[in-house]
């Protein structure tokens, strides 16, 4: 037996002091999405913002259905958009939060498997990574791309060997 240990790397900030201001754009922008989301089963609200490489910014919000499966996370709304509206421009970041009660929640929320592997095929389809950002009320989270989320992924090449 052979030990291996997985690592990952991440930039934290206190709130949004030292950002950029366009990564604080992109988390006031999902903010404002999120408390559009409609999710009337659970009441978990959640925004995603998506700067595209030509300056555009996309949004998107969870939207649930009374048969849960049927319903869909934020990040995907705003990354199928993104890729049917804008199919040759890639991602450059994506900042991701919660809130509940109209209220930002103070813990950071991460993306589920099935976004982080939505946001890996758009990182391998555009030939570049894709900054992610999560947000809480008090905590941003920096990543230089899913990969550091998702180690072990599953990458399409696999279908043609």
């Amino acid at each position: 037996m052979k030990r291996v240990d997985v690592s990952i790397s991440y930039c934290e900030y206190d709130g949004t002091e030292g950002l950029s201001d366009i990564d604080k754009k992109l988390i006031d922008k999902a903010v404002d999405t999120a408390s559009k989301a409609y999710a009337p089963y659970s009441g978990f609200h959640v925004g995603a913002a998506l700067l595209l490489e030509n300056g555009e910014i996309v949004l998107g919000s969870n939207q649930e259905n009374s048969a849960y499966p049927s319903g869909l996370c934020a990040e995907r709304t705003a990354i199928f958009y993104a890729n049917s509206s804008f199919p040759d421009v890639a991602i450059d970041t994506i900042v991701i939060l919660a809130e509940k009660n109209s209220l930002i929640l103070e813990d950071i929320v991460t993306p589920c498997g099935a976004c982080r592997q939505v946001i890996l095929e758009s990182e391998i389809r555009q030939k570049s990574d894709i900054r992610v950002l999560l947000a809480s009320k008090s905590k941003v989270l920096v990543f230089n791309s899913i990969k550091q989320l998702l180690p072990f992924s599953f990458d399409g090449d696999l279908l043609n060997r």
